[in-house]
């Protein structure tokens, strides 16, 4: 072998060897049961709490157990779509719920009889706040302190869970459908609110990951000024797609230039425009509806915003879904005393630290968020997006004429709860 042959053989060697590290870094292989561990996986502890030496490991004084109570268990990785399979089961009967980051669904009630075990997959994206060597999203305060936004993975089991392994491998091969929107929208990271773009995750099969850009208080205008889509833009492959809900905060919106058919219109525009110069799919959502009754019959109270949302849909030949008509059904379908158990109205004492009743007519609480997830399934069937094939259940229907009963809903509540209403309204 010759000085010209070694050396390129050592090249080979160390694009190998920072090959093989980078994959190390991005893949991982848990095994949480009792006996030796599996080869090829590492073993967890109950004692094995996380921390940013070790990078891995339960996660917020909370450990495995089999007495119904949540536990988190983190990994630290970088910005991009994973794939995480779990084998859940033990001696015992278990039922798991699981949630990703700020309280994403992922996995929904997966009984598994004792002694018997299965393998559940699904997809998770991880972000960062950054765009490019120069540029962040502009995070409000109260987003620092956001699983969605920190620097690694955090799963939560919920109800009886029984985790016997965890493997986590980076995925970029999939569809990345970009969420852009308000606080209707946002992965709410606290008890009892929600929303429905933390639900819609579990609806979709492998091959789909949900990247929630939304946050509360926000308008079409400050979220390209906050550079939220700049964001979403620096990672959007071609064939991903945006979907787009705005309206109640930008109704507020005061000055020569706002109003739906103005300033709302032409950013709408600008939205459809900058999404198809990446190669992406736009998709407009109208405003959900806000509950507002009279005479037992749900108000129009978002003004012209869902007829310009339709308006700009039909111009610019763009896929709608009309969740502010299908809302608008859901809650007549529910009733004016009823759709209350949709959003956020508690009486006082009913979370730690609420001296006070809460009643919010425009957030909503989880099954309401669920509920209007499954508005958004029926609105991506109806608009015959290419996502259908990715749908979990793709011939279940669902009518906003009739809702779900709140009875039928089991919602495993997470550690975090908070009085404080999301911004906007």
């Amino acid at each position: 072998m010759n000085i010209k042959q070694l050396f390129i053989l050592l090249a080979l060697c160390s694009v190998q060897a920072i090959s093989s590290k980078g994959q190390d870094k991005t893949t991982y292989k848990f095994d949480f049961g009792t006996g030796k561990a599996i080869p090829g996986f590492k073993k967890v502890a109950a004692a094995d709490q996380y921390s940013v030496a070790k990078g891995y490991g339960f996660d917020f004084q909370t450990a495995i157990n089999s007495e119904g109570r949540p536990f988190y268990f983190s990994v630290a990785l970088p910005e991009g779509n994973y794939k995480v399979t779990v084998k859940l089961g033990a001696s015992r009967a278990s039922l798991t719920t699981v949630k990703a980051e700020s309280r994403r669904l992922m996995l929904e009630d997966v009984r598994v009889a004792a002694g018997k075990s299965v393998i559940r997959t699904f997809i998770v994206n991880v972000k960062d706040k950054k765009i490019n060597a120069t540029e962040v999203v502009g995070l409000k305060p109260r987003e620092l302190t956001k699983l969605d936004w920190d620097d690694k993975l955090s799963l939560e089991f919920d109800k009886s869970a029984a985790l016997q392994t965890l493997e986590i491998s980076k995925a970029e091969e999939q569809l990345t459908v970009f969420l852009a929107g308000n606080s209707t929208v946002v992965n709410q990271d606290d008890e009892p609110w929600g929303s429905w773009g933390q639900m819609i995750p579990v609806f979709f099969k492998p091959g789909v990951s949900i990247a929630n850009h939304a946050e509360s208080g926000l308008t079409l205008g400050s979220f390209l000024g906050s550079r939220r889509l700049k964001k979403i833009l620096s990672v959007m492959k071609p064939g991903d797609y945006l979907f787009i809900e705005f309206g109640h905060n930008d109704q507020k919106e005061k000055g020569p230039e706002a109003g739906a058919y103005a300033s709302y219109t032409e950013r709408l525009k600008l939205f459809i425009r900058e999404t198809r110069n990446k190669g992406g799919i736009p998709v407009i959502v109208t405003s959900t509806a806000r509950r507002s009754f009279q005479n037992g019959k749900m108000l129009h109270t978002l003004g012209d915003f869902p007829d310009a949302a339709r308006k700009v849909a039909a111009e610019e030949k763009v896929a709608l879904v009309d969740l502010n008509e299908m809302t608008t059904r859901l809650f007549n379908a529910m009733g004016e005393e009823e759709s209350k158990k949709a959003f956020v109205h508690y009486p006082a004492n009913s979370y730690p630290g609420q001296d006070k009743p809460l009643a919010d007519n425009t957030h909503f609480n989880t099954y309401g968020a669920y509920e209007i997830a499954k508005c958004v399934v029926e609105g991506i069937k109806s608009a015959k997006l290419g996502l259908v094939k990715y749908l979990a259940e793709p011939s279940k229907s669902f009518s906003p004429d009739q809702p779900d009963p709140v009875s039928d809903w089991h919602w495993p509540e997470s550690l975090r709860s908070s009085v404080v209403k999301p911004d906007g309204n």
